[in-house]
């Protein structure tokens, strides 16, 4: 049965107690995330229905029902309060996308405690920043990711436990326990955690221009949001076969990668592999994927090997496609109407949201390179850039800006309340992205406001690499910034000025690029570095950024008045 309902009309009568009555959720009954996903679909009678078919790189594959999916996630649950975990201490994921990730993310929020995805590419210095400061008290780990953990235990005095959870002949090290999801005593009864709808529930971590990436916290009534977006947006329907293709180090997967499918009581279907076009259109036409949610970046890549490649498999089971990540191109869109025989929906949202806020609306028109109009129940609009005020003329350029209240806002930033509260700027949530709206109310991105680097769907704060550049013996001074890319939208170029002795020669430019993957991540790495005598700087000290990412889009300096004349 489709969810599709005009737009018009969701906008005339909506209101998020839609979500509540359709989950059962009565006003003051506690609500939690994880058993939502998985008890109430059990208590629905659906607990023999397959939850989730997971495909590893090697082609082994497993599927778990909704009522494995509840019994492994108290097993998760127990296991973790046996170690003295309680609900609100935070306990991080860091893994591949095996079917502990998923299932163990479910476990953490059932017993009340607050899930920290991370990356697996995560390198020890990305990592110690964002445990340090969310003052981590366990972390699910593998053997493969486990030694990462060991090289910066001696800087984390509140991480108790390592728990390894393929630890079988495994010599174990300094806080390392055991686990395994597999062979651990399976707990039939658990009783979730009484969350309310300001209980903590997820923190995921984004960058930023300037200090350390900022955790953004989420509650349990997050759920609301990320039910009604699933349904009408995504138009996730229980027979649908649903593949998300984000990791849940991103907000993506944690929001329509875990909670969004198993909430509406679809089957998720989960590819643990790189990137192929092959591997990808095999994966589809093998498990007869349904709606299938991805990043410009990876259609860019597809488009790439032609429509040829495309028919060589039966890709007929596909009835709806979205992106997300990255504003997704007129010309992607077009593409997939030839290779699809439909168009891909893009959406936008961001970590801090939780949950789809712009969208082509399924049944709605589509404007190929539009960000579509905003969720009912949502208010948009676009701010002046220097009074914050909306702005009401058709096609001019301002900030995308959100009126606070929806269920999945994110209540703060971890320990750092400023920062939070300076997002809210005249009664609106400030989103840091600029766009204009057109005479029928579709949004078109323009770009970032700020310096952060937006590669292939991913945020990479220029703070973190810059830091991590001055740690090269070699470099006096640094500065990142994004650069034009065909397929990742940006890439990270950095400009480097070396300590006297040094020169720029001899491969030292791929000497420090590797440098910065090994300490933060592939993502961080720059594609391009170029050594320069010095950076142009204010008088105040402060590196002009913006100098040279104008230099690099071919986009006017602006004004230079501020400049030192000597940077």
């Amino acid at each position: 049965m489709s969810n599709i309902v005009s737009y018009e009309e969701r906008i005339k009568s909506f209101s998020w107690d839609a979500a509540k009555a359709e989950l059962g959720l009565k006003d003051g009954q506690p609500f939690n995330i994880g058993a939502l996903c998985s008890d109430r679909i059990c208590a629905l009678g659906l607990g023999a229905k397959t939850a989730l078919i997971w495909e590893g790189s090697e082609g082994k594959e497993r599927r778990f029902s909704y009522d494995e999916i509840r019994v492994l996630s108290n097993t998760f649950a127990a296991g973790l309060r046996g170690m003295g975990i309680v609900p609100g201490d935070r306990v991080c994921l860091f893994m591949d996308k095996i079917p502990e990730l998923y299932i163990g993310a479910i476990g953490i929020l059932k017993l009340g405690a607050i899930a920290q995805p991370l990356f697996s590419a995560f390198m020890q210095d990305s990592l110690i920043t964002r445990l340090a400061d969310a003052e981590t008290r366990a972390i699910f780990t593998t053997t493969r990711h486990v030694r990462k953990v060991r090289k910066i235990l001696k800087d984390l005095p509140k991480l108790e436990k390592v728990i390894v959870l393929d630890a079988e002949g495994f010599q174990l090290g300094e806080r390392e326990v055991a686990f395994s999801m597999d062979s651990a005593p399976r707990v039939e009864s658990f009783e979730p955690f009484p969350a309310g709808p300001e209980t903590p529930s997820l923190l995921h971590y984004t960058s930023g221009t300037t200090g350390k990436p900022k955790g953004a916290q989420h509650v349990h009534g997050s759920i609301l949001s990320q039910y009604l977006t699933t349904k009408w947006v995504l138009d996730v329907q229980p027979d649908d076969i649903y593949w998300c293709t984000a990791d849940p180090g991103w907000v993506t997967g944690t929001s329509y990668g875990i909670i969004g499918p198993w909430v509406t009581g679809s089957t998720q279907a989960v590819l643990d592999a790189g990137f192929s076009s092959s591997r990808w259109y095999e994966f589809i036409q093998k498990h007869r994927v349904t709606m299938w949610y991805s990043a410009p970046t990876a259609i860019r890549m597809l488009m790439k090997e032609g429509t040829e490649l495309v028919r060589k498999f039966d890709l007929s089971c596909l009835r709806h496609l979205c992106s997300v990540g990255e504003p997704l191109n007129a010309e992607a869109v077009l593409w997939s109407k030839e290779a699809f025989g439909k168009p891909f929906y893009d959406t936008f949202w961001q970590t801090e949201t939780g949950a789809i806020m712009i969208a082509n609306y399924p049944g709605m028109e589509v404007k190929p390179g539009s960000m579509g109009k905003p969720f009912p129940g949502i208010t948009a609009t676009v701010l002046d850039l220097k009074e914050r005020q909306p702005l009401s003329k058709p096609g001019t350029v301002g900030l995308i800006a959100f009126k606070p209240g929806w269920p999945s806002m994110f209540r703060t930033y971890w320990r750092n309340e400023a920062t939070y509260k300076s997002k809210i700027v005249n009664g609106w949530y400030i989103s840091g992205d600029r766009a204009s709206i057109d005479e029928d109310g579709y949004f078109w991105f323009v770009g970032r406001d700020d310096d952060v680097i937006n590669t292939a769907g991913h945020l990479v704060g220029p703070f973190e690499i810059e830091s991590a550049l001055l740690q090269h013996p070699a470099v006096a001074e640094s500065a990142a910034v994004g650069k034009p890319d065909p397929v990742n939208m940006e890439v990270v170029k950095a400009f480097v000025a070396l300590k006297p002795g040094f020169e720029g020669k001899e491969n030292l430019d791929l000497e420090i690029m590797n440098f910065i993957r090994k300490k933060l991540s592939p993502l961080a790495m720059p594609q391009e570095i170029e050594f320069v005598k010095s950076l142009p700087k204010t008088r105040s000290g402060k590196i002009m950024r913006r100098m040279l990412r104008a230099k690099e889009w071919g986009e006017p300096i602006g004004d230079t008045s501020t400049l030192d004349d000597e940077g």
